[in-house]
């Protein structure tokens, strides 16, 4: 009876059926408080867009927008059946993605063992962000990358584990290579994108590509000629970054150049990997990182090296 009697699918259906509900209806909801009705909405909202068999890239910016605002105002119950609806997905709104992936594991375990929107890299800034509880529901993943499955290892395993014996010292220095190795191997697929990218930088000014393969490489004489050109440093102020009491100096001069926090972890852990041996120090290192005011670790660098401020802006382009 549609029109002249034309067939509807069963698609076209579903898409009317999401389609009319307006997000400014759902942010009122949401500035109202109704608690039960932004509830209900919320979750229609999921159940229709994840019984779409291929949602248009409007339709998934729309889910965004429709759930968002209502995201704080509805209980843990339906969050989780957001997440666990979503992990069933290939296309998922990238907002509630990220906001579900980094709710507590008891919510977001679902997408953290299934959802294949995550990828690699997303995995790595969960675990330095949540530490050992989103470590252990990634661990289950199928196809976990190999890599990022030791790493999980190691992390449950230093958390298990009680810090004594002489055997501890030895076992050190092993964990040491083990955790570059790890870098070296998660980071290897991204290789191609990041030349890519290094194919841009101009007069001789190391990419993030450079000093992470220095910094990989466990060659302290390279990564100390890198970063020093990278940093705008002598030799001998980059040695005394690399060999300090803490990572606090390397880290600001990371800060300086604009790296990202994944891309400034990376490199903090492969010049420091004793410091990350647990969930706890990551997360850390990750909220003193971004925490830190881009312009205060350039004046902390201009003191060090006055005269090589133009060279320090080079990774930030």
């Amino acid at each position: 009876m549609a029109g002249r009697g034309l067939p509807v699918s069963c698609v076209e259906l579903q898409r009317q059926a999401y389609l009319p509900v307006s997000s400014s209806v759902f942010r009122q909801i949401a500035q109202g408080g109704e608690g039960g009705k932004a509830e209900r909405l919320f979750r229609a909202a999921v159940s229709a867009f994840c019984s779409l068999p291929r949602p248009s890239r409007s339709e998934i910016v729309q889910l965004d927008d429709l759930t968002l605002p209502l995201l704080d105002c509805v209980p843990a119950d339906a969050r989780r059946f957001a997440a666990a609806a979503l992990s069933e997905c290939e296309s998922v709104p990238p907002g509630l993605l990220r906001r579900l992936a980094n709710e507590p594991v008891e919510i977001s375990e679902p997408l953290l063992v299934r959802s294949r929107a995550l990828r690699d890299i997303d995995l790595i800034a969960l675990i330095g962000r949540h530490g050992l509880p989103h470590a252990r529901a990634i661990a289950r993943r199928p196809g976990l990358n190999p890599a990022i499955a030791d790493l999980v290892r190691a992390l449950i395993a230093h958390a298990d584990k009680p810090k004594q014996d002489e055997a501890a010292g030895r076992r050190k220095g092993m964990a040491e290579e083990a955790v570059r190795e790890r870098l070296r191997e998660m980071m290897r697929a991204t290789d191609g994108d990041e030349k890519a990218a290094s194919a841009d930088q101009n007069a001789g000014e190391p990419s993030y590509d450079e000093l992470r393969r220095a910094a990989l490489s466990g060659d302290a004489s390279r990564l100390r000629t890198v970063l020093a050109k990278a940093l705008g440093l002598d030799h001998e102020q980059a040695r005394r970054l690399l060999t300090a009491s803490s990572y606090l100096d390397l880290m600001t001069g990371l800060r300086a150049i604009g790296l990202e926090t994944e891309q400034a972890f990376l490199l903090t852990a492969a010049a420091f990997p004793a410091y990350f041996g647990h969930s706890q120090a990551v997360r850390l290192f990750v909220e003193r990182f971004e925490r830190m005011e881009p312009g205060a670790a350039q004046a902390f660098l201009q003191r060090r090296s006055p005269g090589d401020a133009a060279r320090r802006n080079a990774l930030r382009a």
